[in-house]
């Protein structure tokens, strides 16, 4: 046996929680896989009082970062606090002092990503992320290695596990938004504050990283529009599943004619695409290549368990690579830092896409008319027209389908339906997503 690997892990939470359950779990087939032992040598902690559910050694236990971040006898640092900061400063001080890293910190490597990896491949240090995206999905390894000689065109994406469950129990068990939502988080699916899943933010923050592996090009958190699912009824599941649709949370980017789309929002998915059968926290990610074809990757996105499993095939890998002395082998993001470019993102107002709409107006002679009057003055063609005698008051649902528009003209359109007299609430409207190749 070779000499061992020191690990010390930055946070107490849940997945660290799950990464120190896997270590004393599998520490034999790990050790066999790796040719090595791996020991837990520190765990900072806000309080060395405080034990979670698994018992530790006070010898253990720190509260004072400098105990690890310096320590020559540690060789890989995991970050599992979560946030900006502190979490940005001890990565850098860490690679700084030569240790590898882990983390699974989307928010951090969407906005600072840029810095963190550019640091590590000048001082040679390997950083894992695989648990940052799609929890247990190894979809980051997939990109880096498996695709590795395909041309991406264009991935779809559900990223959020919250958001797919709240869409799947509102479909399954006719629950409204609120009374989903509180079931996920009776079941831990969602935070006491789940404004980053349920707006799109956390999914946004995960799609940054995806278009960095798959296309090679950096984009900015604040050029991926987003959108999040407070909005959707069970009313439009219902009328989607009509038309032929579920509506998913979708994390969508495609490479096309020199840019690139970076957009989150709730999307129609026909019930043929494999992406409409992914029920309850799981996660997927369909990838489209130029010579494979389509792909996808499913599983679930989130937990302790799946994360935590994410988290130790990173420090496998980077163990394997410093028993070797094969640091970098595969560069983080699949290229060079100094390779990656930087495409324009194009604007959501250049979308071109069919739309579904609902109105709710009243019950008169001649509403239906109007409304298609205004979208035909935009050039927005109807494809298809439910109206049914589903009463809220004295107001009706009139729901649509539209061909192929450009968003631009959608919401002009719809700025002037909204004045008319006879709508009475804002409209909606979701947009049919096309898988067709770029």
């Amino acid at each position: 046996m070779k000499r061992g690997i020191n690990i010390a892990i930055l946070g107490r939470g849940t997945v660290a929680q799950g990464v120190i359950k896997l270590l004393k779990r599998n520490r034999r087939l790990i050790e066999k896989k790796v040719g090595a032992t791996l020991s837990l040598a520190r765990v900072l902690a806000r309080s060395t009082r405080k034990q979670k559910d698994i018992q530790l050694p006070a010898r253990l236990l720190t509260d004072v970062p400098d105990e690890i971040l310096s320590n020559p006898d540690i060789d890989i640092i995991v970050e599992l606090i979560g946030g900006y900061e502190p979490a940005r400063s001890y990565i850098l001080k860490a690679m700084e002092a030569g240790k590898d890293i882990v983390t699974a910190n989307k928010a951090l490597l969407a906005v600072h990503g840029e810095e963190i990896f550019a640091r590590a491949q000048k001082h040679g240090i390997d950083i894992g992320f695989e648990a940052s995206v799609g929890g247990g999905i190894p979809i980051i390894r997939t990109l880096k290695e498996g695709l590795a000689g395909d041309r991406n065109r264009a991935l779809y994406a559900i990223l959020n596990g919250t958001c797919n469950y709240i869409l799947t129990t509102m479909e399954e068990s006719g629950e409204d938004f609120s009374k989903a939502l509180a079931s996920a988080q009776q079941l831990g699916y969602a935070e006491a504050d789940p404004s980053f899943d349920i707006n799109g933010i956390d999914a946004a923050h995960k799609l940054a990283i995806l278009v960095l592996l798959a296309f090679g090009t950096r984009v900015r958190l604040k050029d991926i529009y987003t959108e999040g699912i407070r909005h959707i009824s069970r009313m439009d599941i219902t009328y989607a599943r009509e038309l032929g649709y579920k509506i998913k949370l979708l994390a969508i980017a495609r490479h096309d004619n020199g840019k690139i789309e970076a957009r989150v929002h709730p999307a129609l998915v026909s019930l043929h695409h494999p992406l409409a059968s992914v029920r309850g926290p799981y996660n997927a990610v369909f990838i489209d290549g130029e010579a494979l074809g389509s792909t996808m990757y499913l599983g679930q996105g989130a937990g302790m368990m799946p994360t935590a499993t994410a988290v130790l095939a990173d420090i496998i890998e980077i163990a394997r690579n410093r028993l070797h002395g094969k640091s970098l082998r595969i560069p983080p993001l699949g290229y060079p830092i100094d390779s990656l470019g930087r495409l324009p993102v194009r604007s959501i107002d250049d979308l071109k896409s069919d739309y579904y709409l609902r109105f709710m107006v009243l019950d008169r002679p001649g509403v239906l008319a109007q409304i298609a009057g205004i979208l035909g003055s935009s050039g927005i063609s109807i494809a298809s027209v439910i109206q049914k005698e589903d009463r809220d008051g004295n107001t009706v649902p009139v729901v649509m389908h539209t061909n192929a528009a450009r968003e631009k003209d959608l919401k002009q359109a719809l700025a002037r339906i909204n004045r008319l007299k006879v709508v009475k609430a804002k409209s909606v409207y979701i947009r049919v997503v096309d898988f067709a190749t770029p």
